[in-house]
């Protein structure tokens, strides 16, 4: 469950009221573990997601930033000139030792009772917050670019496509079995500029995972990618997340039997009549079909989403059977749960 680890978890809060720093959260090891584990611990699901964050990486590349409060991330210094990319640097990954040191404990921890998945932001959309200074509604500073100084960005975006390519081989040397990468931002382009200032730079990463670390899933997420699913699957990854916005029937339509797909129970369902939430999963599962599919919410869990919601989300996944869910209609095609 994407954000599984996290703010709506009492446990997580009054760990948070002791380290109210985000970065420190994010960049101590034993933090780092601690978050990790809390859902794992709670609701056993089969996947732990290391708790981090895709901008984590951006001083080891000479972007520093802080976190406010009230804005989000804050870069300072903007990156909008060729001086200021020439002026980035190779990652340096020592300075991301408590991101390795933390998956490696992790390992350990889970002893292969579930999957540790590690994560990276897409080079559009770290560049977003790069070139942007933060959050942003209208991107218009990165958009207009790709047009007043489309050499500066195509720099920028080459630099990023590098050093994410190393991070990801960083964490799964470091023993992440699973890598999503976050086009978070790249549904706010239209398809056709996706296509061109997106895509290139993910499928040069994938290009270069399936060369070095070949037996490692790729997971591709994008927030509104209603429009863009045809356009992810050449992409080279093996899965495709979808967003709750995309009816999963549809998504598998247009994407085929060739790929898995993961998703995509809306985040607002955990707010439902737990019976709800249940027919939900039901509907989904059954949309998504019997191979290839990973159970996931849309999107992140959202802020002051109940635990017992969450729990009930991951206890109904478990006891669910495909021969009884699919009433025998598909039954002899599927594999029952271990």
């Amino acid at each position: 469950m994407m954000r599984q680890a996290g703010r709506y978890m009492a446990e997580y809060q009054a760990l948070a009221k002791r380290h109210p720093s985000f970065r420190e959260r994010s960049e101590n090891t034993d933090l780092i573990v601690e978050i990790t584990l809390q859902p794992w611990r709670a609701f056993a699901p089969d996947g732990v997601i290391l708790f981090s964050d895709i901008l984590t990486p951006l001083p080891a590349i000479g972007v520093p930033f802080d976190i406010s409060d009230s804005k989000g991330p804050v870069i300072q210094s903007p990156v909008r000139s060729k001086e200021q990319v020439r002026e980035l640097v190779p990652i340096d990954l020592d300075m991301l030792q408590f991101v390795g040191e933390s998956l490696k404990i992790l390992r350990n921890e889970i002893d292969g009772k579930a999957a540790l998945l590690g994560f990276v932001g897409a080079p559009w959309t770290i560049a977003t917050y790069i070139v942007e200074g933060g959050m942003t509604n209208t991107y218009t500073n990165i958009k207009s670019m790709c047009h007043t100084a489309p050499d500066v960005l195509k720099g920028l975006l080459s630099h990023l496509a590098q050093a994410i390519s190393d991070y990801i081989i960083y964490q799964v040397n470091s023993r992440a079995q699973c890598i999503q990468i976050f086009d978070s931002w790249g549904g706010q382009l239209p398809p056709h500029v996706w296509e061109q200032w997106s895509k290139p730079y993910i499928k040069q990463i994938v290009s270069r995972i399936k060369k070095e670390c070949p037996n490692v899933p790729l997971v591709l997420y994008i927030n509104g990618n209603g429009g863009l699913l045809e356009r992810m699957k050449n992409t080279g990854v093996d899965v495709i997340g979808l967003d709750w916005t995309v009816d999963m029937t549809d998504g598998r339509r247009r994407l085929g039997n060739g790929i898995s797909v993961q998703g995509n129970v809306d985040p607002a369902f955990l707010f439902s009549p737990l019976p709800v939430l249940t027919d939900e999963i039901h509907r989904v599962v059954k949309a998504a079909g019997p191979k290839g599919h990973i159970l996931n919410l849309g999107h992140g869990v959202l802020q002051k989403t109940p635990e017992e919601a969450v729990a009930h989300f991951f206890d109904v996944t478990r006891r669910l059977r495909y021969d009884t869910l699919f009433q025998g209609s598909v039954a002899e095609e599927l594999h029952h749960v271990a």
